[in-house]
This record gives C-alpha cells, structure tokens and sequence, in this order.
C-alpha cells in the first residue's frame, strides 16, 4: 500500500494507498456557519505574535487519527499567509463533514504552503503510535516543501522536536494555523477511509472512519480485523482470526474490550 502525502502545488507519494478521490469534484463554496459556531474563530495572534519576531515561516500542525482501530495516523501542517484571510474556519472536530469538505479547497488555495503526512497502519504497529506520529509530522513537513522556523502544535506533547515548536493546549480551537491544519488532515484521511470502505465493506470505515463505534465494535467481534486493522492493539487478543498475521509488541496499545464482556 502507499500513502499519498499531499502539498497545495502537487501530490508526493512519500510513504504509503492513495485515496483514489479526485480533489477537483469538491464542492468549492464553504456553506454558511451553524450558530453555534459563529463568533468562535480561531485567531492569528500566535502567528502574527512569531511573525513580528522575525520568524516568517510560521507553521500550524495538528494530528489525527490516533485513536482509531484502522487506517493511517495522520498530520497535516498549513503555513498561513500574512497578508490574506480565509473566513469561516474552525476545528475540524466542531464542523461536519460537508462543512470541513466545502472548506477544503479554499484553506488549500489560501495557504502559503500545506502538508499532509500519514504513517499507514503497519507503521503505526511496527514503530509504536508514538513513533508513528513523529514519523508522519516528518512526511507532513517535507510534503509542505518549506523549512519551517516556528512550529505550532496542538496539544502538550511536541511530536516535531529540534528547539522550535510553542505548545498550545486546544490550538485546534485558538490558532488559526493549526485549525486549517487540521481541517487539510482530517479531510485527507476521511477520503482516505471511504475509498477504503469499499474493500473493507464489513467495517463501516465509510461511516466510522475506522474509529471506534458499538458498530465497528461489534464487526470485529463478529468478523475480526480487516487488512487494514492496527493489529498489535491488546483488543487483537479476544478477536477472531481469519488469516491476517497477529502483531505483539512489548508495550500492548489499547483496549476494546472489558473484561467482563469477553
């Protein structure tokens, strides 16, 4: 299998399946805002606080895909421009669907430079999720095709390392970059999963994105895992088998089952 990692100019395969989805099919126009959302704009303060700085290349990243049984892990990274706005975006997770689709174009033609990075679900097995995260911010970062001078991240674990990324618990929500980062990943992976939903019918991937669900829960304890599956999870111990090779590793990731439900 091979994962594309894309960048605003072109798609580079630089380690893992494509999604098989055309990006020119996508609606173009973002629909207008819930009400819940309105008045909640991540803003540019961070950026703008590195910029004055003298740091011009100022990068948003953010992850998803982590928590999810099956499919790649995935980061994507946005590097804004100074002088230009793209209205209408939030955090991924607060936007349906439709919403992060019909924004996805318009935050890929606005920034200055994006990337999305995946580790497939072998890697996230043979290196550990830890691992595989650093492994995917890499792709992410060399798919953006620019050296980064800061880097913004969400949440409190620097997954990018070398001196030059500022933490930020709920960046999704607060900093404009790592919004449209998340937007570019989440979107990317979501493609990634529905085209994959049509090998693996028997998941719901098109629905749950291979994230847990009672659904996807009960696939796997009726079918087993799909060739797509992280399979070195301790859910794998209490799943039946259908050929697919089991994979331990000394430090077991993850539970699906209680131990009264087995």
């Amino acid at each position: 299998m091979r994962w594309v990692n894309s960048n605003s100019r072109t798609a580079r395969v630089i380690g893992g399946p494509a999604a098989g989805v055309s990006l020119g099919s996508m609606v173009a126009t973002a629909p207008m805002l819930r009400r819940a959302l309105q008045g909640r704009s991540p803003s540019l303060a961070y950026e703008r606080a590195l910029w004055e700085a003298g740091h011009d290349v100022v990068v948003g990243m953010d992850e998803v895909g982590r928590g999810a049984w099956a499919g790649p892990l995935t980061v994507g990274a946005a590097v804004l421009p100074q002088d230009r706005r793209v209205y209408k975006v939030r955090d991924s997770k607060q936007l349906t669907a439709r919403e992060r689709e019909a924004l996805f174009d318009r935050i890929a033609g606005w920034c200055t430079a994006w990337g999305v990075g995946h580790a497939s679900h072998e890697e996230c097995d043979e290196l550990g999720m830890s691992e595989a995260q650093r492994l995917a911010a890499r792709r992410a970062l060399e798919a953006m095709g620019m050296a980064p001078d800061r880097v913004l991240l969400d949440g409190k674990w620097d997954f990018v390392g070398g001196g030059i990324v500022d933490r930020l618990v709920r960046g999704d929500s607060r900093c404009l970059s790592i919004a449209a980062a998340s937007i570019l990943a989440k979107v990317t992976r979501d493609r990634i999963m529905l085209a994959e939903a049509e090998h693996h019918p028997w998941w719901w991937f098109e629905a749950n994105k291979g994230y847990p669900c009672p659904r996807h829960k009960a696939s796997l304890r009726g079918m087993g895992p799909s060739a797509i599956h992280r399979r070195s999870w301790v859910f794998m111990d209490n799943l039946p088998w259908t050929g697919i090779p089991r994979i331990v590793r000394p430090d077991p990731q993850g539970t699906l089952f209680d131990p009264d439900d087995c």
